[in-house]
């Protein structure tokens, strides 16, 4: 047996550091200071390309936030946020946690787009960023009645809140929200017809359930709510999918479908209508999915309102319109 004692794995320590965690260790100002801090290294240390980075930050915390409804009513909503800067090229990062501590000082307050303008002026101010953007992501409760039984129900709608500021104090303000509704297909239907008269043969034409996501770029002093953009989106489409049904319900929602048949092309021109004449609103971006009940594949399709350096008709993936 080998008796040559081992070499210390630990040079300039006497001993090998514990393992055990102290649960009465108390930090204290001057341990805090003497903590490493690698998010602001020197830019010798920058990895990579010397760049700036556009967004940089975190994504996805969630807490409940209150905010208010059209009728003034506080709902208080589970709420995920994305918090990100800008960054520099001679920076080599941001504390991230920061993104999330400077948020949770205001998680109280009722939400409003002055409450963005407060964060985001904050964001600027201690990450020492040039432009600052902020994203809240809930489902957003509205009492709809029923199409003639009068029966009422929840609808929840996927909304997303954006604000953008720059070091000017720039700000705007972007209101994204998910319609879901039916459409009829224009074509089966003319062939359920052709074959009831031709042959007598009965048809039924086919229906899928769809979803249009608007993006709106809100103007300055716009009042708009999320209650007004649901509003100019079912009165652009008609046949938005119910929540409480019974038989004469169903039936006047099979009428609604006969009465407003519509290609996915049809629906993204309707909602540009209805848009494009609403001062408050100062660019949009819809992006439809339909999916198909004859096919395996989905119809789709983007329209923007034209503005110049607006929406640009981009949109990342259609699978995440599909619910």
């Amino acid at each position: 047996m080998d008796d040559t004692p081992m070499s210390n794995p630990f040079p300039g320590s006497q001993s090998k550091p514990s393992r055990d965690y102290d649960s009465s260790f108390e930090s204290s100002e001057s341990y805090r200071e003497s903590l490493p801090d690698i998010q602001n290294a020197h830019s010798d240390y920058i990895s990579g390309a010397r760049v700036a980075i556009n967004q940089v930050g975190i994504s996805n915390f969630k807490l409940p936030l209150k905010f208010k409804n059209k009728l003034g009513e506080t709902l208080s909503l589970e709420t995920a946020v994305t918090g990100t800067v800008s960054l520099d090229k001679d920076n080599k990062g941001i504390n991230m946690s920061r993104i999330l501590r400077v948020f949770y000082e205001f998680k109280d307050d009722i939400f409003s787009w002055e409450e963005f303008k407060t964060i985001l002026r904050t964001y600027l101010e201690r990450l020492a960023s040039r432009e600052a953007r902020l994203k809240l992501f809930f489902n957003y409760p509205i009492i709809q009645t029923s199409l003639r039984s009068n029966l009422k129900g929840y609808q929840y709608y996927q909304v997303m809140m954006e604000g953008i500021m720059n070091q000017k104090g720039l700000f705007q303000r972007n209101l994204q929200i998910d319609f879901v509704y039916s459409s009829a297909c224009p074509c089966s239907d003319k062939l359920s017809e052709h074959a009831q008269e031709e042959r007598d043969a009965y048809a039924i034409p086919h229906s899928q359930r769809s979803k249009a996501r608007l993006l709106v770029e809100l103007a300055p002093e716009s009042n708009l709510v999320v209650e007004d953009v649901v509003d100019l989106c079912a009165d652009a489409l008609k046949t938005e999918t119910q929540v409480m049904v019974r038989r004469e319900d169903e039936q006047a929602f099979a009428e609604l479908n006969g009465a407003y048949i519509k290609f996915v092309e049809d629906a993204a021109r309707l909602v540009y209508e209805k848009l494009d004449t609403v001062e408050d609103i100062v660019d949009f971006q819809v992006s439809i999915a339909h999916l198909e009940s004859l096919h395996s594949h989905d119809a789709v399709a983007v329209i923007t309102k034209g503005v110049p350096n607006g929406f640009r008709g981009e949109f990342e993936d259609f699978r995440y319109l599909i619910c």
